[in-house]
C-alpha cells in the first residue's frame, strides 16, 4: 500500500555537462543540459515509472538523485534530508537506503569476482554483519529471495544467463536493507521470455520488503503494469506526471499521446481502427534547445506562445494529474 509520506522530493534538479570545442563542433562553453528544472516527489511504497526517448534524461534523472551525479543545480530531499548538502561520509551512510539495479546486467557485475563477493560488498561497507557466518548466511539469504540457488554463490557471472545475472544485481541492491531503489531500464537487456519474470520479482520485493521504486524505461506496457504513478520526460524537462489509469486513458500533452499511440494493442480490431501519431523531425540537441517549450520543433498543435515562453508544469485538474502545455494554461 502506498504511503502518503514523501520519501523523495527532487525540486528545480538540473545536470549539465559541459562540452568541449571540436572539429565538428567549435563553440566553446557551452553545457549538454541533460536534466533541466525538474520538479516531482515519490511517496513511500510506490513505483513511479520514469518515460521518455533514449536521450532524454531519464537515465541521468536517476544517477544524480542518487547522487552519482552531482547535480548542477537544484536539491534532492530524501527521508526529510538535503542530501545535495552532505559530505562524502555522511553521504555514504545514506547511501545504504538508496541503491540502484543497473540496465546491463552484463556490465554491472565484476568479472573477477564471485556472486558470494559481489552481494557481499555492500554488506562489508556498510558493515551489516556481526560475524562472518551472519554475513555468508545473509548472502544465501538474498539469494534465495531472488529465486537462485544458493549454491551458486562460488561461481563466476560468465557461468550465468542474462536473466540470472540480472537476479544477482537485485540481490546485491537488497544486501543493504534499502528503502528506495533506482530501476534504470533493469529488463530492456534480457530476452522478452525472461523480462516478465524480473518485473514480477520486482513487485513482489516491493511488498516483502517495503520498497520505493523509481522505474526508468522506454517500454510503455511495462510501465503501465508495474507503475503508480508515471512522470513523462522530454528533452530534459518533465512534460506530464500523473496516476498510471489516469496518463493511459488521459493523456494531456501531445508527446504523450504520440507516445502511447506507439504502443500496441493485443486486440486487433482496435489496433486496425486507432490513429498513429507520428511525430516529425529529430529530437533537438540538448546543447541548444528550442527556446519556449522544448517540444515546439515536433509539434502539431503548437501556437505562438510556444515558441516564446516555457510553459509551467501544473495540476491541470486539481487531482494530480500534472501537465506543461500552453493549450491547457
Amino acid at each position: 500500500m502506498v504511503s502518503k509520506e514523501v520519501i523523495v522530493e527532487v525540486k528545480n534538479l538540473k545536470k549539465y555537462f559541459s562540452v568541449e570545442s571540436g572539429y565538428f563542433f567549435k563553440k566553446e562553453g557551452s553545457n549538454l543540459k541533460a536534466v533541466d528544472g525538474l520538479n516531482f516527489n515519490i511517496k513511500r511504497g510506490e513505483t513511479l515509472g520514469l518515460v521518455g526517448e533514449s536521450g532524454c534524461g531519464k537515465s541521468t534523472t536517476g544517477r544524480t538523485i542518487l547522487m552519482l551525479y552531482h547535480p548542477t543545480d537544484g536539491n534532492v530531499i530524501f527521508e526529510g534530508e538535503d542530501i545535495t548538502k552532505l559530505n562524502n561520509r555522511q553521504l555514504q551512510k545514506k547511501r545504504r537506503k538508496m541503491q540502484m539495479i543497473f540496465q546491463d546486467p552484463y556490465s554491472s557485475l565484476n568479472p573477477r569476482s564471485t556472486v558470494n563477493q559481489i552481494i557481499l560488498e555492500p554488506i562489508e561497507v556498510h558493515k551489516l554483519y556481526r560475524n562472518k557466518k551472519e554475513s555468508q548466511e545473509k548472502v544465501k539469504e538474498l539469494l534465495k529471495v531472488v529465486g537462485l540457488d544458493p549454491n551458486f554463490n562460488k561461481r563466476y557471472p560468465n557461468e550465468f544467463s542474462g536473466g540470472q545475472r540480472q537476479r544477482i544485481a537485485v540481490a546485491r541492491a537488497l544486501a543493504a536493507d534499502p528503502d528506495f531503489i533506482v530501476c534504470d531500464e533493469p529488463i530492456s537487456a534480457l530476452d522478452v521470455s525472461i523480462q516478465a519474470q524480473i518485473i514480477n520479482l520486482l513487485q513482489d520485493l516491493k511488498i516483502n520488503f517495503n520498497l520505493t521504486y523509481l522505474f526508468i524505461s522506454h517500454d510503455l506496457s511495462v510501465v503501465r503494469y508495474i507503475s503508480d504513478r508515471i512522470a513523462v520526460m522530454y528533452l530534459g524537462k518533465l512534460v506530464e506526471l500523473g496516476e498510471s489509469n489516469t496518463i493511459y486513458e488521459n493523456p494531456l500533452h501531445p508527446y504523450t499521446q504520440a507516445l502511447l499511440s506507439a504502443v500496441p494493442v493485443p486486440n486487433p480490431t482496435i489496433e486496425n481502427r486507432r490513429e498513429r501519431i507520428i511525430l516529425k523531425g529529430d529530437i533537438p540537441s540538448p546543447i541548444n534547445p528550442p527556446k519556449g517549450c522544448v517540444f515546439n520543433t515536433r509539434c502539431s498543435e503548437s501556437i505562438e506562445i510556444c515558441y516564446e515562453k516555457e510553459p509551467e508544469l501544473k495540476d491541470y485538474d486539481g487531482n494530480g494529474h500534472w501537465v506543461a502545455c500552453h493549450l491547457y494554461q
